[in-house]
């Protein structure tokens, strides 16, 4: 079933897709189908080397970044060195020091007021970050408004609280532990015969993207960043999903696993909001309207039904060669029902 759903995407929606399945922490099903790198440029040219996708390719996960962001605050959270109901001016005194009510569950929460991008990659490299962060709000703090600033901003406060950069932040407390060796922010040389193709830009160089990530402000701000950025395969998503899933094991405290995936109350979002997780979100969980997950501009997403023992994660690069290609919502609810057949 899962392979017949594939199957019929591609390449339409996407040249390369990748889903697995599990139940209780068991795979039930796992397929890969299509090429990792179809197109040579926008015209969908088609390319002279056209390597298959594998159940190990190397994807630009994109927004399912940031949920990576949030466990690693919450492990920081259980050392005490932040708190998620502190004011961002404790760590960003310069930049939020004059808005002392934004708060860091304000950012993972998506209700900081921030807007959903800032791009930056037009303007001089040292002021890149400087930007960023003084984005001013466009509404009032509680109120839902998807927004990659705030994530940019948790992962900066991240690294000021925990004293390092964010890739090194992440491998430590979340990828090491939880034994996520394919997962990582600008993966080298090595991995590019397993990484998947992104978008055509011309700004980019000759081809379409690959190995370094598609999303424009990670791209200016050095690929690192608590929006985007990260790069995985479906079995270590699968992982982390599971993780998640089971109580943080590896990775956080129970509670505060449970925390992260809690119903937070916002209102006005058309699914429920945790921290940096969406609850019940119809664009991505399909039937499995109690699952928590995130999806990735890139054609991403992860889904997780606890009181099914689900974990489902589907990998595309629907951007390529272009973005807008119909079908990823589509596709994500029949993948998302083939789980719940088998669950």
């Amino acid at each position: 079933m899962l392979e017949r759903i594939l199957r019929a995407a591609v390449p339409a929606v996407a040249s390369a897709a990748v889903a697995t399945i599990a139940v209780d922490g068991r795979t039930v099903a796992a397929c890969a189908v299509g090429e990792a790198v179809r197109y040579a440029d926008a015209s969908e040219r088609v390319a002279a080397d056209r390597p298959p996708v594998t159940l190990g390719s190397v994807f630009d996960i994109a927004s399912n970044t940031k949920p990576f962001t949030a466990l690693v605050l919450l492990s920081l959270v259980a050392e005490g060195r932040v708190d998620l109901d502190e004011p961002v001016a404790t760590w960003l005194p310069r930049h939020y020091g004059e808005r002392p009510e934004i708060t860091l569950r304000h950012l993972l929460t998506h209700t900081s007021g921030l807007p959903a991008s800032r791009r930056v990659e037009r303007e001089p490299a040292e002021l890149r970050w400087e930007l960023v962060l003084s984005t001013p709000a466009e509404r009032p703090p509680g109120t839902h408004l998807y927004s990659d600033v705030g994530l940019i901003t948790a992962g900066r406060v991240a690294e000021i609280a925990g004293g390092a950069p964010l890739d090194l932040l992440v491998r430590e407390r979340i990828t090491g532990p939880l034994g996520l060796a394919g997962t990582l922010y600008r993966p080298g040389p090595s991995l590019l015969p397993r990484t998947v193709a992104t978008e055509y830009k011309a700004d980019r160089g000759s081809g379409c993207v690959r190995g370094e990530v598609h999303d424009e402000t990670a791209h200016a701000l050095g690929g690192v960043t608590g929006h985007a950025g990260l790069f995985s395969t479906a079995g270590d998503l699968l992982r982390f999903g599971e993780a998640l899933r089971t109580g943080g094991a590896g990775a956080v405290r129970p509670d505060l696993a449970a925390e992260m995936v809690r119903d937070q109350g916002v209102a006005g979002a058309v699914y429920r909001q945790g921290l940096a997780v969406r609850i019940g979100d119809p664009a991505i969980v399909g039937p499995l309207t109690e699952a928590f997950g995130h999806s990735g501009f890139t054609g991403t997403s992860l889904v997780v039904d606890p009181g099914r023992r689900l974990t489902v994660v589907l990998l595309t690069n629907n951007v390529h060669p272009v973005r807008g290609r119909p079908g990823i919502r589509e596709l994500r609810t029949a993948v998302a029902d083939a789980a719940l057949r088998l669950a």
